[in-house]
């Protein structure tokens, strides 16, 4: 008997249920595929930055269950109906006799796996599915009506309350494989086939478990309590910087969700604020989740709000391209699109001004910017991307309300007061006065060598209300 772990966002050993059910007993030997595929992956808006880090933690991976004395076999592929096939005929010819991975949820990756289903089922093949990219799998929680939670409190509360069921501590990593129980003949193919990705060390980010882990445990211990009062602030370094791991699969949500309830008094809500904020935020995250499964429409670029379906957007490539090289004339969006090609991140307080100065000032499509946000960022996934540009365009679920259009100049005052972000970000401006720093006059912009404004707010805001509420009629 031969089980077969299917590896995809999921890429580490610890708290790992389909790898932990592979590895349930010693009754059957356990082999690992995971399928790297650059031009499905380049189809789905992911940028090179993050397939490098994607092919680092492939690598590492195969060092951790090498360990474990599980073979992984890293295969290349251009698609996944590639995969597919590649899947079909490994377990026929080797006969597999149980495939187990843990769901995706995006459109394309669901129907994958459902088709493959369908031929295992055929084959009498066993496919074991395991959810791991939320606590409270999607689907779990309805309205009294039985209908999915379209707005974000009553999701909280029903996620709340439901979670007495699913706080579980992680799993561990599984016990070692002895590599005598292993079919000759799939072990010598695994070897002949082996092949593991080139990749380049990234400056910034570590993609390994390890690295995950560090990470929270130092969030945890050090930063978490003071979340609520500096997450949203740029110039520190007050958030988790987790995002990355978690959107590949470094590490799990439930190691989070489970450190933070325990250093919170073992409390999800009415414990310290700084931990119940960040709390907050993963539960922001799985209910993004839910609505990419409820909702799947979402995932062909789709407006959330059938009535903001059709907006009639700008189509000016010229004034998305100053956004997107950072060259608005607004300093706080100009810096924030700096740190964004810098490091692959933006900070979230700043994704928001962000995205409602592209959709309501520069009144561009929210998913021009969701592609290039996609493209650029290491923590892309399609939930939580779409979730977030929707919800400043005002045409997702639980959107800002259309009227509701950022200040970026208010903004960068209230939130970067001495203007040192902007200077990190945008040096030209370094000599100017903190209070000039927010929005530059004109003689100083001259003498700066910085951008003039693309936009004027005042008219800028008063067409984005005249445009949507166009809408209404």
């Amino acid at each position: 008997m031969t089980r077969l772990m299917w590896f995809r966002t999921d890429l580490r050993v610890h708290d790992n249920p389909a790898l932990r059910h592979s590895r349930r007993d010693d009754d059957a030997a356990t082999m690992a595929i995971y399928f790297v595929t650059e031009p499905q992956w380049e189809q789905h808006d992911l940028g090179s930055r993050r397939t490098n880090l994607m092919k680092q933690a492939a690598c590492e991976l195969h060092r951790s269950l090498d360990e474990l004395g599980i073979p992984l076999l890293i295969v290349e592929k251009p698609d996944f109906a590639a995969c597919t096939e590649f899947l079909r005929d490994i377990i026929s010819q080797y006969d597999v006799t149980e495939l187990n991975f843990n769901l995706e949820y995006e459109i394309n990756e669901r129907h994958r796996d459902i088709e493959l289903s369908k031929w295992c089922k055929e084959e009498n093949v066993a496919v074991n599915k395991f959810h791991d990219q939320c606590i409270v799998p999607p689907g779990d929680l309805k309205t009294q009506n039985g209908d999915p939670y379209r707005v974000y409190s009553p999701f909280r509360k029903a996620w709340l309350k439901s979670n007495k069921d699913y706080i579980d501590a992680p799993m561990s990593a599984p016990q070692p494989q002895d590599m005598r129980t292993l079919d000759h003949a799939l072990r010598d193919y695994w070897k002949e086939q082996q092949w593991l990705p080139e990749f380049l060390q990234d400056e910034l980010w570590t993609a390994t478990e390890d690295a995950g882990h560090s990470q929270l445990k130092n969030f945890l211990d050090a930063d978490a309590r003071l979340y609520n009062d500096q997450r949203d602030i740029p110039e520190l370094d007050a958030t988790s910087r987790l995002s990355f791991y978690l959107a590949v699969g470094l590490l799990s949500p439930r190691h989070c969700i489970h450190g933070a309830w325990q250093h919170n008094g073992c409390l999800l809500s009415g414990g310290e604020a700084g931990l119940d904020s960040w709390i907050n935020e993963l539960t922001w995250r799985e209910f993004y989740r839910h609505l990419i499964v409820a909702y799947p429409e979402l995932c062909k670029h789709c407006a959330f709000r059938a009535d903001y379906q059709d907006i009639p957007w700008r189509d000016s490539e010229s004034d998305f391209q100053k956004w997107c090289r950072g060259e608005t004339g607004y300093p706080v969006v100009d810096a924030a699109m700096k740190q964004l090609l810098a490091q692959g991140w933006m900070h979230n307080r700043l994704r928001m001004v962000t995205a409602m100065f592209l959709t309501k000032h520069l009144l561009i499509d929210w998913r021009w910017g969701e592609k290039f946000f996609s493209e650029q960022l290491v923590d892309a996934d399609l939930a939580s991307n779409n979730g977030g540009w929707q919800w400043s365009a005002s045409t997702g679920a639980d959107g800002a309300p259309y009227f509701r259009i950022f200040n970026p100049v208010t903004q960068s005052e209230r939130f970067d007061k001495q203007g040192h972000f902007i200077a990190r970000y945008l040096p030209e401006l370094q000599s100017l006065p903190a209070k000039t720093r927010h929005f530059p006059d004109e003689l100083s912009r001259k003498r700066c060598g910085y951008s003039p404004a693309i936009v004027e707010h005042k008219a800028a805001r008063q067409r984005a209300l005249d445009t949507f509420k166009s809408m209404e009629n």
